[in-house]
This record gives structure tokens, sequence and C-alpha cells, in this order.
């Protein structure tokens, strides 16, 4: 048995566990602990709050899971002001392993090991997905998430991190129309992920309120997903609705774009929390709705991964694939 403290860090949260990985593989995990990113004024402060915590010991092996490009000497967050010198872990962490990757890099490891009923069906064909080819992954959080997963005859498998979240938003109608031009008004670029994620309901309810000459109050994005998903706000259930038509788009894209033909999965925490819109949504036409290749997208099979901790176990997933043939006393 080996121990890996799983990292899962986004722009508002960072998630700790301690997952143990057994001989053949399989992973276990203790009870996360979140943390808030605002809180702490680096990764390592966070590290060691969490270190005192879990009784001033932790495992001498780091896996993390980053929201952002994870290359180079240094990493910056997309969605936060943290930064992590790789070169600097081992010394400033006290572990003699890591395993840096980017999180969407580890959703796509959770979809690859998750057994089948981790997942609900969103649209396409009920059955499973794909054994062997190409799949996608993405997820609306903070920002937008999105990896490629090949699956071998084998049964290995290889995982992609890409930032598909930041290709350029392609509006369908005349109200997605208003919505990049309110974005436009502070972006040279809209990119789908000014669209596609949990903030972006504020400009999505902002714009429907324009269109219907209503005054409303600048307001965060909780309370507006709040309202839009309790009913008692029918301007935030439509910017929700919205939300979930956007959504269906760009997954279709980004299928069509990494021929993830073997299937779909959305994560991610807020995916789950709107699992009921969506279902109920215009998600899955705005999905298949790709002119020519609308038969072709009608015979992939969606999915929304409900694994509570995707990141933390996708995470210790990484460092297992990377360090399988490594001892815990081997530097890596």
């Amino acid at each position: 048995m080996r121990q890996v403290v799983a990292v899962d860090i986004g722009g508002t949260h960072a998630r700790f566990s301690i997952a143990s990985i057994a001989s053949d593989g399989s992973i276990s995990m203790d009870d996360p602990e979140t943390l808030h990113t605002d809180d702490h004024a680096s990764f390592q402060t966070a590290w060691e709050d969490y270190r005192e915590r879990k009784g001033g010991t932790l495992p001498r092996a780091v896996s993390m899971a980053i929201a952002g490009p994870v290359g180079g000497d240094v990493i910056r967050f997309t969605n936060n002001p943290w930064i992590i010198r790789p070169a600097l872990v081992r010394e400033k962490l006290d572990v003699d392993h890591y395993t840096i990757v980017n999180d969407f890099e580890a959703v796509a490891h959770a979809v690859a090991r998750a057994d089948e009923d981790q997942f609900i069906h969103l649209t396409g064909p009920d059955q499973p997905l794909a054994p062997t080819g190409r799949l996608s992954v993405l997820g609306p959080g903070t920002g937008l998430g999105v990896a490629h997963l090949y699956r071998e005859p084998s049964g290995e498998y290889r995982v992609s991190a890409t930032e598909g979240g930041h290709i350029d938003f392609a509006p369908l109608d005349q109200i997605e129309d208003a919505i990049l031009a309110r974005l436009r008004k502070r972006h040279n670029r809209v990119s789908v992920e000014r669209v596609v994620a949990g903030p972006a309901i504020v400009d999505i309810y902002q714009t429907l309120a324009a269109l219907e000459g209503k005054a409303v109050a600048e307001e965060d994005d909780v309370a507006i997903w709040t309202r839009g998903q309790d009913g008692s706000d029918s301007l935030a259930a439509a910017a929700v609705d919205r939300f979930c038509l956007s959504l269906g788009s760009v997954a279709g894209d980004i299928a069509l774009a990494q021929g993830g033909f073997g299937g779909v999965v959305i994560a991610g925490g807020l995916g789950y929390r709107i699992r009921e819109t969506l279902l109920a949504s215009g998600f899955a036409e705005r999905f298949r709705a790709k002119g020519r290749f609308q038969n072709l997208m009608a015979t992939i099979p969606v999915k929304l991964i409900i694994h509570p901790q995707p990141g933390l176990f996708g995470a210790a997933a990484a460092f297992a694939t990377q360090h399988t043939h490594s001892e815990p006393g081997e530097n890596s």
C-alpha cells in the first residue's frame, strides 16, 4: 500500500485527501478537506494548513491537479493568483515524489477508472461509454475544463490535457448574439469559458434582463444559480436554461474537434448540481445540432460523472499511472 496526498486546485477551492494505492492499482481516499484559495496567500500556506489539520505529518508524496497549463518552470493558475515552481516542490512540501497534472487531465483519469455506476445518462444511446477509442471530457466550474481520453484495446489508456475551454464562443441565436455583445465590452476575445462556466451566469442573467427591459442589481453568481434552481426567480431560471443550451453546443463542438465519438462526459460539481435541469433543457438538442453531422452526434453517449471527488480520485490515479514502476524510496 502506498499513500499520496491528492490535491485538486481550482479557481475557488483547493481540495485535499490522502489516497491509498494498493498493489493492484485500486485507490481509496479518506474524507477530503476543502480550503478556500482566497484564504491562503499561496499553495504552500494552504498545504501547511492542511498538514496541521492532519496532525502535523503527511505522506511523502503528492499529486496535484491544477486548473491551468502545467508546463514550464512556473505554473500559473487560470483563475487564482497562486503559482507553483515544480523544481521546488520536494523542498517546499517536504516530499520525495510528486506528480502535477492539469485538473481535467485528472478528471479524465477518473473517467477512465470509474465504475459504470458512477455515471448517469444525459443523451444519446443509453449504453456504456466505448471501451476503446476516443472520449471527450469537459466540465464547467470556475472555468471550463476540457481533456481527451483514448482507451487502448489492451485496457490501457492515455490522457491529454487541453485548453479547449478557451476556444472562441460561437453564438447560435439572437440571445447569444446579445450575450456576446455584452462580453465584448470587457473582452477583446470571448472564449467559451466566458459563457459556459459558473461565473458566466451573471452575464447571461444581465443580458436576459436587458432584453426584457428590466433593471436588476449586480450580484454574485451563487445567488443567481440558487434562485434559478429553486424556482423563486423565473428570469434566473431562464438564465440557467440558457446556460444548459450553450453547454450542449460547446460539448458537441468539443466532441467533433477531438473525435470523441466513443462518448462525452460532463464533469464538475456544477454539472452535478444542475443535472435535473440539464435533462429537462435543450442541452441534448444543442449537442446534436451540428448540421451535416447531426446523425453522427446522435450516436454518441453523453454521460455525467457523479463520483463525489473526480479531481482528487483522478490526481491519485495519475500518480499511480506515472509511478507504477517506481518504489517509495526512489526519486521521480
